[in-house]
């Protein structure tokens, strides 16, 4: 394996090509795996979708974009800083740029303030309201990390994090943070932790030896009937959001798409299998996507 490059990276050609340095930085703001930034980037753009703003308000989907890149990248450093010990001791992490050396500790503190920077240009594209929003996720962002510490729902606490720019796309489009926001939110928070609980299926084995507290852990062979509870309860919330906007079963029925998806991966989801979790957390992409145009119809016909 190119030195660097962990097992579940997207791009392991382009990135083993770059020079050293570039390298290491890439993958410590992960951008050899954009999952995680379209994962970032789904809930802000259902917001401004639900909100009926995805139409006229393109270009702050586009601003979401960017940002959900810039400040998913600067939360991986962070979390990569705060857990190099940690990393340094579970086979799929001890290859990150920190624990294997190729980036040292103060290079990437420089890079977590230059990713920072660029959330700060988005940032200030937004009226005060949308603004004080993102500005209060760095509190729970920088909580994170330590969370896999101290609960056994460290899945529970990205939710929060994870789901923070539906908030933002919302009150940047409606001007407000009324009930249908919230219930996107707390669906969100749910789906979350049910992807989140499929992706920690891989460490198990390395968490439990060295004491790293995860959902999946937690559930243990219960665990597919945990993802699929999540999985319900995040559609029931995503249902009375859009009922909040259009009372209308046909609204509702938006929700089919996606809950199928959602449906697929519980079904097939073989806890043991790891490349087969991996595959299931990624698919999420697609369930961001359905869930896009679902609230896209709902709202632009309120």
């Amino acid at each position: 394996m190119t030195i660097g490059i962990v097992p579940d990276s997207e791009h392991r050609g382009f990135v083993a090509r770059l020079p050293a340095t570039l390298r290491g930085l890439a993958l410590l703001a992960r951008f050899d795996r954009p999952i995680g930034w379209w994962l970032l980037f789904w809930p802000g753009a259902w917001g401004v979708a639900l909100a009926g703003g995805a139409a006229t308000r393109w270009p702050l989907i586009l601003w979401i974009l960017a940002g959900s890149i810039a400040m998913r990248g600067a939360g991986c450093v962070y979390n990569d800083i705060i857990d190099r010990d940690l990393d340094a001791q579970v086979a799929r992490t001890a290859a990150r740029p920190i624990p294997s050396g190729l980036v040292s500790l103060r290079t990437a503190w420089l890079w977590l303030v230059a990713l920072s920077l660029v959330g700060l240009a988005v940032l200030v594209q937004l009226h005060p309201l949308a603004a004080g929003v993102a500005l209060a996720s760095l509190a729970p962002v920088a909580a994170y990390p330590f969370m896999k510490r101290i609960t056994w729902w460290p899945q529970a606490w990205l939710g929060l994090v994870f789901s923070w720019a539906a908030l933002v796309g919302w009150s940047e489009t409606a001007g407000d943070l009324s009930a249908p926001i919230w219930w996107l939110y707390l669906g969100s928070i749910l789906w979350v932790i049910g992807y989140d609980t499929i992706y920690a299926l891989q460490d198990r084995e390395d968490d439990a030896l060295i004491g790293v507290r995860s959902s999946a852990l937690r559930m243990g062979r219960r665990v597919r009937g945990g993802v699929a509870g999540f999985y319900a309860g995040a559609l029931l919330a995503w249902a009375l959001a859009i009922w909040s906007v259009r009372p209308d079963p046909l609204a509702v029925a938006a929700l089919v798409p996606a809950g199928l998806h959602l449906g697929w991966q519980v079904a097939t989801l073989r806890p043991d299998d790891g490349a087969g979790a991996l595959a299931r957390f990624r698919s999420n992409r697609s369930t961001g996507l359905l869930l896009f145009l679902a609230f896209l119809v709902v709202g632009l016909s309120r």
